[in-house]
């Protein structure tokens, strides 16, 4: 890596907002300091470097960031009334970082809001909710999220909803049910982006064949370079410039590694031989620990990520491409991105490959901002 590319890069990124379209930050504060957003708010000072966190104040200067899509994620196993209570609490911890950081954060619900967020010198702090299962099976309680902030919502996690099928759970309603189509549409009235990462291939399309509004993958990466059912097929990616949408490339090590992807699909072989389920990432962690195979978990790199993002390049074209590394979601990245301090590095190794800086700037934010414009107008022109 040149230190030309890296110097580069962190000019490009002062004047084009890069937004990362998932951060796992605010369960990571949950899961430390508790449920009641003011006290979890309150109980870290993310101006300072956090070292048990991949997110803090200084990192994303660090990082570059202009904008960010904070999870709002609640795990699976909060269902019903449990899920949304969950997921309204996260978007008030959101809510409670911005009003502590106003020098360093502020709110954006719209493109135009993040753009103007990232030129005043903060971060534009976005909304995303993680999984259907947030709704309880409400089209009123997706109005609530999206009257509270939140533009997009992924329509699984992990495991199934009652009306959409997940790429690591066994196959209910072939796609997405009646009332799964009901919930895109009530998305695309509202402009809340569709977001299809964590769903099985056949809800993607499905999804596809629906939505009146682009789509996004918030943070998944390409089959064809590793095969993890939580990657997009090219089929699907050769859909995107017809609808859009944007792929957003993921930096999760057994997303990007094929040599990871063979090493957790031993894990998972393991876990299910053992009676626990691969998919509950609280018990798969537990397991890790115990498992005699986790000392031999294989390590990703920048050129695993860089292969992802020149492959959907191929497919889709540059206009198709943005970025959601996951940070405080996954318990480690790949070498060089270790934190969200480390995307001048990756936009470094771009420039260094000959990507230009108009297209570095298109993967950065521009693309990304350009679908939630297109997802405000359908809801502006529908009423």
């Amino acid at each position: 890596m040149h230190n030309l590319g890296i110097e580069r890069a962190r000019a490009l990124l002062a004047r084009t907002p890069l937004v990362d379209g998932h951060n796992d930050l605010p369960w990571a504060l949950r899961e430390r300091l508790g449920a009641d957003p003011g006290a979890t708010a309150a109980g870290i000072d993310l101006s300072v470097v956090q070292s048990g966190l991949h997110t803090d104040l200084v990192k994303l200067r660090e990082g570059g960031v202009g904008a960010q899509f904070w999870s709002v994620y609640v795990p699976c196993q909060l269902t019903g009334h449990s899920a949304f209570t969950a997921t309204v609490e996260q978007v008030e911890l959101v809510h409670a970082l911005v009003d502590r950081y106003p020098a360093a954060l502020g709110l954006a619900t719209t493109a135009d809001q993040a753009e103007s967020v990232f030129a005043s010198g903060r971060v534009a702090s976005l909304i995303g909710a993680e999984g259907g299962h947030s709704i309880a099976g409400s089209l009123g309680a997706l109005r609530a999220l999206h009257r509270l902030g939140v533009r997009y919502m992924t329509l699984t996690h992990n495991d199934n909803t009652p009306w959409a099928d997940s790429a690591t759970d066994e196959p209910v309603v072939g796609g997405l049910s009646e009332f799964g189509r009901s919930v895109v549409a009530e998305m695309n009235r509202l402009g809340m982006l569709v977001d299809l990462s964590h769903v099985a291939d056949t809800t993607m399309r499905a999804a596809l064949d629906v939505t009146t509004a682009p789509v996004i993958f918030s943070h998944s990466s390409c089959r064809a370079v590793t095969d993890h059912p939580r990657n997009v097929p090219d089929d699907v990616l050769k859909r995107l410039p017809g609808n859009g949408g944007v792929l957003m490339v993921t930096f999760v090590p057994r997303f990007v590694s094929s040599a990871i992807a063979a090493w957790d699909e031993r894990l998972a072989e393991a876990m299910t031989a053992a009676g626990r389920k691969h998919a509950d990432l609280t018990e798969r962690e537990a397991f890790l620990r115990t498992w005699d195979g986790a000392g031999d978990q294989p390590k990703a790199g920048l050129a695993d990520v860089v292969a992802h993002l020149e492959h959907a390049r191929e497919v889709v074209g540059v206009d198709h491409i943005g970025i959601g590394g996951d940070y405080d979601g996954c318990p480690e990245l790949p070498e060089g991105l270790a934190d969200v301090g480390g995307y001048p590095t990756l936009f470094g190794a771009l420039l260094d490959r000959g990507w230009s800086e108009d297209d570095c700037a298109k993967v950065a934010g521009r693309n990304v901002l350009r679908v939630l414009r297109s997802a405000e107008s359908v809801a502006t022109t529908r009423g």
